[in-house]
């Protein structure tokens, strides 16, 4: 039914429905950046532990980034993506001229960000208009880590890298014991990987010692004896040529992954070097099948069934 307020809610679905398509459009080459976070994924990612119900709270709504279930209907300013959405969107939209007090959204915390379980229209609208606050009913998920308020994974997952990089550098002292402070990677938890090949190092070493090294001294073994070496024939042999998205240090967790494979395949007598050769091949000839099947898809024709 039509309404007084009906012409002014089209026209701010239509702004917002054409801001999330210019989004798109922007991020065309890489759509994932014009996406809504998906609060399952980060939560598989952060692993929180209790939940807990905190009750009707008044939130920030900037610090609503994602989406329970809805991540695929909104972009990442929460700017409605489909017009299926336009008359639920709009209804949403007239209250807030009329003053109708709407039901309070539910959400998760996590982080200190805020996902949306119920109510995603009400913060597309909010977003929309510029509302700042919104009534919500929360229930927090407990994580150590705190999150700045970001709108794609992939600024989320670099908050999360981050995190966990400084809380790595504390508990260990790395830096101070290395001097190097350039332990970085493109993907979350592999600092947990580099402290136990540190704990595997100290338990090799142990085995041949008549007293148990302190974890400091296995940490500068292991980064002298283990890391550097592998660093320095990754450079020798310009494997980072065919990595430019990633880091030194996701190469070493990958190449010694492989090399320990290679030597459960072949014996303990395969060098360093022949297997970083062998990965770098190995990953080479991967990257020419994978821009083959696009080639293949873009100039062999669909047969029609």
């Amino acid at each position: 039914m039509a309404t007084i307020y009906s012409v002014q809610t089209n026209e701010d679905f239509a702004k917002a429905h054409t801001k999330a398509l210019f989004n798109e459009l922007q991020h065309l080459l890489n759509p994932e950046e014009a996406a809504l976070i998906s609060f399952t994924d980060i939560k598989a990612i952060l692993k929180p532990k209790n939940e807990i119900y905190i009750g009707i709270q008044t939130i920030p709504v900037h610090k609503i980034v994602g989406s329970e279930g809805r991540f695929r209907d909104f972009d990442s300013h929460f700017f409605p993506k489909n017009t299926f959405l336009r008359e639920r969107w709009k209804h949403v939209d007239e209250a807030t001229y009329t003053e109708i007090t709407l039901p309070p959204i539910s959400v998760y915390e996590l982080g200190g960000l805020y996902f949306v379980r119920d109510g995603n229209h009400r913060v597309s609208v909010a977003k929309s208009r510029g509302i700042e606050f919104i009534d919500a009913e929360v229930a927090t998920l407990q994580s150590e880590i705190k999150l700045k308020p970001v709108y794609t994974l992939k600024s989320m997952l670099k908050e999360i890298i981050f995190y966990e990089k400084r809380v790595f550098y504390s508990e260990t002292n790395f830096g101070d014991i290395t001097d190097f402070w350039g332990l970085d990677f493109s993907s979350t938890g592999q600092y947990n990987v580099i402290y136990n090949h540190i704990l595997t190092h100290k338990y090799f070493i142990n085995k041949d010692m008549p007293r148990e090294i302190a974890i400091d001294d296995a940490i500068l073994s292991w980064f002298n004896t283990v890391y550097l070496p592998i660093i320095k024939v990754i450079e020798k042999q310009h494997v980072m040529r065919h990595f430019r998205r990633n880091t030194k240090s996701d190469l070493y967790v990958w190449i010694i992954t492989y090399w320990d494979e290679l030597k459960k395949k072949f014996g303990k007598t395969v060098q360093l070097d022949a297997a970083v050769h062998s990965f770098k091949q190995a990953n080479r000839m991967s990257a020419i099948k994978r821009l083959r099947n696009v080639l293949q898809r873009i100039v062999v024709p669909r047969t029609r069934n």
